[in-house]
């Protein structure tokens, strides 16, 4: 499993582990990819880091990337979070787009629609089929395929088990884009079944008892909850910041 930090933030936190990780606003787009060399990109690399630090043996691991409402910007946050994996060398990462009632992985990336996660789940297809190229290198992506009015009924222990078993035989971090907790039971299920769980939290969109109430469904099940990535916080733009630049400027004295 993942460790957990000993940080914690009263704002968000019912744990004494849970840990803010990022609290700078984050533009609805791929920064990792439209712009790398951001200072919202570096933030999610600095998220990558500390994902990595709490992995010291560097075993293979699943996660979860879920909020507690609708509209909080997870499959964003989790696409980035791919991205930024994929950078590194020797890090094979698969992006599992699992949120099988409103999937938007693979029109964010722009790829065509194919057979992924809920085909796997009715049998129609295997996970080896299920996985198609991302067009960016080290990483890899199975799209939510076939739309299912009731997910969660499919997503028995045993069969995430053996799914999240088999995908860690080839990938060294799995990223999982659920739907969000409240209005649904599937990221819970998924979560309990993960090594580590990440909460996206929109602020002013989910109010604190909302965030509250999404962690605590999230730890009674069992899941591993490492921390939240945090949107949307107000105040001065960091990017508008010179001091926040580093693109090869000469240092002043």
């Amino acid at each position: 499993m993942f460790r957990k930090s000993n940080e914690s933030n009263r704002d968000v936190a019912t744990s004494e582990e849970l840990l803010v990780i990022v609290d700078r606003a984050v533009n609805p787009y791929l920064v990792m990819f439209h712009d790398p060399s951001s200072y919202r990109a570096e933030q999610v690399r600095s998220l990558r880091n500390k994902l990595i630090a709490m992995n010291p043996d560097g075993e293979a691991k699943t996660l979860v990337v879920t909020s507690a409402m609708t509209a909080e910007g997870k499959s964003v946050v989790a696409i980035n979070r791919a991205l930024a994996f994929a950078e590194l060398e020797r890090q094979s990462v698969l992006l599992v787009d699992s949120d099988l009632r409103n999937p938007s992985v693979e029109d964010y990336l722009h790829l065509n629609p194919h057979p992924g996660f809920g085909d796997v789940l009715l049998e129609r297809v295997s996970i080896r089929d299920a996985i198609r190229s991302s067009g960016v290198r080290n990483l890899s992506v199975i799209g939510a395929g076939t739309r299912l009015a009731a997910p969660s009924e499919l997503l028995t222990t045993s069969r995430i088990d053996a799914i999240m078993s088999r995908l860690k035989e080839d990938y060294r971090y799995v990223i999982f884009d659920t739907p969000p907790v409240l209005p649904a039971t599937d990221a819970s299920v998924l979560a309990a079944r993960a090594d580590g769980t990440l909460v996206t939290v929109r602020l002013e969109r989910s109010t604190r008892a909302m965030t509250r109430d999404a962690i605590r469904n999230l730890q009674d099940l069992g899941a591993n909850v490492l921390g939240a990535f945090v949107t949307e916080v107000r105040g001065r733009d960091p990017e508008s910041d010179p001091r926040f630049s580093y693109r090869g400027a000469e240092e002043e004295f």
